[in-house]
């Protein structure tokens, strides 16, 4: 994988090729699409803000994250020699062996959705996924929004740097009690709730978040391995120590952390899909050209059997990696013509079938309006994921003239790229509502996200603060945002294409980071063709 500029001559004729017959009566902006997008990391932002914020109702907070000020030290035996501070409390139980007992930096990344916890899971996804957006479709992007897409991968890369390196032995996973920071509804500003930080060990492994934590380094590192050789160098440096740390201690965080994580962030899918998946990225990112032989490539072909590679999965999620590894795989063979990985590109055409209405293996489940629907709880993020793993399914196959097999029938790239353009046309206004899911993009769209700092007064316009009850009129209110929460993407419409604006209805109107990180990458291939 080469720097977005130096592809970006080639990619913009893959693309005009690509879009050519993949045109709809839709016609949105998508470079505007685009900005926004990208603009909502900077809403999503924790810690100490830069000059250039552009998100001028958001200031600095969680500026002590990973403070051990108050935290009192534990016995052997897991009791504690002192009274138990609230920091490592959380409402159900005590974590001694993972809650922070060491003075180390935490400060940064990201809000992962509209509460105030950092979970390191779907953030390690969210920097992931932005950039895989960055390295397929960067070449496609003015400078200007180039450098804001980069900007928000270095914030997230930053953070979990940090958290890879803070202490040895050890991966920090997690800032704040979940339960205590749900029992408020407070501006990030005014936060007050406990700020526990909770680590995987060796004795107490987490395979799923290290391994996704890796596969964010390695994905990062490549992002900048052009304009930032010395950063991209010690990112990846860092994603081989954690995936050494991730496969060397296998365990689920779940078993590890358990509530602390879960119902939040549950790794249903086990930690087997990480392990692979981050192989996957540390070999591109290791290896001079994606066709050369590198330790993890030989990992892979040891390996993949045993850690998901011959299981076939229809969905991508935070928390699923096994179909968007495939998809990635599939790269190196299609393009390298690296034999041990044409398994995988069978398993990727069965995934991609899955998904193309009329083809043999089709079942998937799309509204009467046209848009995929998996899940009735923040159904976007699988429409995102799915809609820029059609498309960079789409730039390998024509890159070799090739196409997907499904039974009797070959299903073109540009039929990937139609069925990708009616996913994002639909989340920005053509859809039976006539309404865009992107916010602050169009004239009709959610005005009432489930979202605490866009719900209230901004620290600017209310400094005083707002306390934790306080807050929950702000939540339970009918009146529309106080601050336009623009480019967030929310959960979106049910089966039948209905939705409420109501900020209770947390299943439709919550955004996330790891919604928009590949529709960033999905709009810049739109954005690319027009």
């Amino acid at each position: 994988m080469g720097s977005p500029k130096a592809c970006m001559s080639t990619y913009l004729i893959a693309v005009l090729c690509l879009v050519t017959g993949a045109r709809s009566a839709a016609a949105f902006n998508y470079a505007d699409a685009l900005d926004k997008a990208v603009l909502f990391f900077e809403a999503q932002r924790s810690g100490k803000l830069p000059p250039g914020q552009r998100v001028a109702w958001r200031a600095d907070s969680a500026l002590s994250d990973g403070n051990a000020s108050n935290v009192r030290t534990y016995s052997d035996d897991k009791s504690w020699t002192h009274a138990m501070p609230l920091p490592c409390m959380s409402s159900t139980r005590v974590y001694p062996l993972m809650c922070a007992f060491d003075q180390v930096d935490l400060v940064g990344g990201y809000y992962d959705a509209g509460d105030n916890v950092k979970f390191g899971l779907p953030m390690a996804f969210t920097v992931t996924m932005l950039s895989w957006s960055v390295v397929e479709f960067g070449g496609a992007m003015p400078p200007g929004q180039l450098a804001n897409a980069e900007a928000a991968v270095r914030w997230g890369s930053d953070y979990l740097l940090k958290a890879a390196t803070a202490t040895p032995g050890a991966l920090w996973v997690q800032v704040a009690d979940p339960y205590q920071d749900h029992r408020c509804w407070e501006r990030p500003e005014d936060m007050d709730t406990p700020r526990a930080a909770y680590k995987v060990t060796p004795q107490n492994p987490g395979s799923d978040v290290a391994g996704e934590t890796a596969a964010a380094l390695a994905a990062a590192s490549l992002v900048f391995r052009a304009r930032d050789p010395a950063y991209s160098s010690k990112l990846l440096r860092a994603a081989r120590q954690v995936f050494d740390f991730a496969d060397r201690y296998r365990g689920s965080y779940i078993d590890s952390l358990s509530s602390v994580v879960c119902p939040f962030y549950c790794s249903y899918s086990g930690y087997k899909d990480e392990l692979l998946w981050a192989a996957t990225w540390l070999h591109l990112a290791s290896s001079p050209s994606p066709s050369s032989q590198s330790v993890y490539l030989t990992y892979i072909n040891s390996n993949g059997h045993t850690l998901g590679g011959e299981q076939d999965a229809y969905t991508v999620s935070w928390d699923d990696k096994r179909a968007a590894t495939k998809v990635l795989l599939s790269k190196v063979f299609l393009q390298n013509r690296v034999e041990s990985l044409r398994t995988y590109k069978a398993h990727a055409d069965k995934y991609i079938c899955s998904l193309v209405p009329g083809a043999g293996g089709f079942q998937s489940q799309y509204t009467p309006g046209g848009l995929l629907f998996t899940e009735r709880d923040s159904n976007m993020e699988y429409v995102t994921s799915t809609t820029f793993l059609l498309l960079t399914y789409a730039k390998y196959l024509s890159s070799t003239g090739g196409a997907a097999s499904c039974g009797s029938t070959a299903v073109t790239p540009s039929t990937l790229v139609s069925l990708a353009k009616k996913q994002v046309d639909y989340i920005l206004g053509a859809n039976p509502a006539g309404m865009s899911y992107m916010v602050g993009f169009g004239a009709r769209y959610p005005r009432r996200v489930h979202h605490r700092g866009a719900s209230m007064p901004s620290v600017r316009d209310h400094p005083a603060r707002i306390g934790c009850d306080e807050g929950f009129h702000y939540l339970h209110s009918s009146d529309p945002d106080r601050n336009v929460l623009v480019g967030a993407v929310v959960g979106g419409p049910d089966q039948s294409d209905s939705y409420s604006d109501s900020r209770d209805n947390y299943a439709q109107a919550e955004p996330s980071t790891y919604t928009n990180a590949p529709l960033v990458g999905a709009l810049a291939f739109f954005a690319g063709a027009h």
